[in-house]
């Protein structure tokens, strides 16, 4: 290399970037730190859309299992460690609203009515009904492997970032917002009206939140934008629903 090629080399060298590499650099910098924006705010919402899924094939499942064992299942929906897992009963169980009605009729005021109506009372509800037992099923995908670190053996974690709101099922009088809520699967084709709330975090905003409302007849799930309150039973519409039972 003669002594005018260095020169030449050392010119092009020296002379830096031109304005169109800096501006193609700019660009490519745009262009990542957009994606990277974009991609931190979607993905906690894809998060939550997956276990909105999730939980719509686990009532399914236990819906479908239900009738097809003549078993009665339950589905766990532990709030305090965002997970869920299937149970299925040894033996047929009931679930009644707690009774928040009195005693009809006039209050006993003496001793001797108290008694009476205390007496009366142990005649009509009989012998105790022995509980069922639940134990947790593996069921396509379910219980298999998974053991959420606080909850129960084979309990399935819900996506990362994604908590439970709140759930509140028909035998429910208020929303539960801790501890363990329960779905309840009957023999025969027969669920609870539910609400199921997801959100992102600890967010208490409408747009960080899906709920699954759950139809008693069919196990429908239908999936909705922001908290959805569980809602009254329509016979008319109720019955309607069985002639759909897809999700």
């Amino acid at each position: 290399m003669n002594d005018g090629q260095r020169s030449r080399r050392r010119r092009i060298v020296d002379r830096g970037m031109t304005l169109v590499e800096i501006l193609v650099v700019c660009a490519l910098i745009g262009l990542v730190t957009g994606g990277i924006i974009a991609g931190t705010q979607q993905l906690p919402s894809a998060r939550l859309k997956r276990t909105a899924t999730m939980l719509a094939s686990a009532v399914k499942v236990a819906f479908t299992r239900a009738t097809a064992t003549s078993r009665h299942l339950r589905i766990v929906l532990d709030l305090d460690t965002s997970t869920m897992w299937i149970e299925e009963s040894d033996r047929p169980m009931l679930v009644q609203s707690k009774d928040k009605t009195g005693t009809a009729g006039a209050d006993p005021i003496t001793v001797a009515e108290q008694q009476a109506v205390a007496d009366g009372e142990s005649i009509l509800k009989g012998p105790p009904v022995p509980k069922p037992r639940f134990h947790p099923i593996v069921a396509y995908g379910f219980g298999e492997g998974e053991t959420a670190s606080g909850g129960a053996k084979g309990a399935k974690p819900l996506q990362r970032g994604i908590t439970f709101r709140e759930v509140q099922s028909a035998h429910d009088d208020e929303p539960r917002t801790k501890g363990r809520a329960y779905l309840y699967f009957w023999p025969g084709g027969l669920t609870e009206r539910a609400s199921i709330e997801l959100r992102i975090g600890d967010s208490i905003e409408d747009k960080n939140t899906l709920t699954l409302v759950v139809s008693p007849l069919t196990g429908k799930v239908t999936v909705k934008s922001g908290p959805v309150p569980l809602a009254k039973p329509i016979d008319d519409k109720e019955a309607s629903e069985r002639e759909d039972t897809g999700f």
